[in-house]
């Protein structure tokens, strides 16, 4: 890469190697996220997910390698666990405003985006854990970010709150052109709000398009053939021919 700004970068990792006790957590790991894009990291666990996450907010120093930031990023950020002091029981106005703060309007506007406007002024300690979730979701989108991460989003809630967190999420890439990235291991999701997947393992497998991505050794012997398909769910090989009767013959090469 030149050494002038790429414009379009919201963030990337260049070579990036990260070691804990001999081991590589990251090898030389490259990833990058364009402004508008969103952008998923799947992998087993221990993947390194987590630290890779870490090592893009600079919250880890890297051993090789470097990250490359837009000049002035905002940067928001959900992680997988958040705890709340149970001295403290604040409400989840409170919550909402610790870092910074906004208008009650705007906060009602966030909060309802979410399906959780009624929980403004509630004590967050009597929230479920799929109603936490969405406050702290609805706390980082208040940030208007450039670029939003959000380490396994949907965990504490169904199925039809995940569609509904990535159509969200989606929704807040369309109206702000923010850059996201996502750690998940929920595939359909992936499918569902993704412009670009890498699989890590340590160091990244493959990485593309979700469809493309599914049709890939090295993602079938991560996450196996029924995760391939829920990824790449159309493609029909023909390494057969459809018989008069409908079923299938294998093909004889001559």
């Amino acid at each position: 890469m030149s050494a002038t700004a790429d414009k379009t970068l919201a963030v990337a990792l260049v070579g990036a190697v990260l070691q804990r006790n001999d081991r590589h957590v990251l090898d030389h790991v490259d990833l990058s996220i364009g402004r508008g894009e969103i952008v998923t990291v799947i992998g087993p666990n221990g993947a390194g997910k987590s630290t890779l996450i870490r090592a893009v907010l600079g919250l880890e120093r890297l051993d090789a390698g470097e990250v490359r930031r837009a000049p002035g990023l905002t940067v928001a950020y959900l992680p997988q666990r958040y705890q709340l002091d149970p001295a403290l029981p604040l409400s989840v106005r409170r919550v909402l405003t610790l870092t910074h703060t906004a208008p009650e309007a705007r906060l009602k506007a966030a909060l309802d985006e979410l399906g959780v406007g009624q929980l403004l002024d509630v004590s967050a300690l009597r929230l479920s854990g799929g109603e936490l979730q969405r406050v702290m979701l609805a706390r980082a989108l208040l940030r208007e970010p450039d670029l939003l991460v959000l380490d396994e989003p949907t965990q504490n809630v169904d199925a039809a709150g995940a569609l509904e967190i990535y159509q969200i999420i989606a929704r807040q890439r369309a109206r702000t052109g923010c850059a996201v990235l996502l750690v998940s291991h929920d595939l359909n999701v992936v499918m569902a709000a993704t412009d670009r997947v890498y699989c890590l393992n340590g160091h990244i497998c493959c990485s593309g398009k979700p469809a493309d991505v599914g049709r890939e050794r090295a993602f079938v012997d991560l996450f196996g053939a029924a995760a391939a398909k829920t990824l790449a769910p159309y493609t029909h090989h023909h390494d057969h021919v459809h018989g008069p009767d409908g079923a299938p013959h294998p093909h004889h090469h001559h």
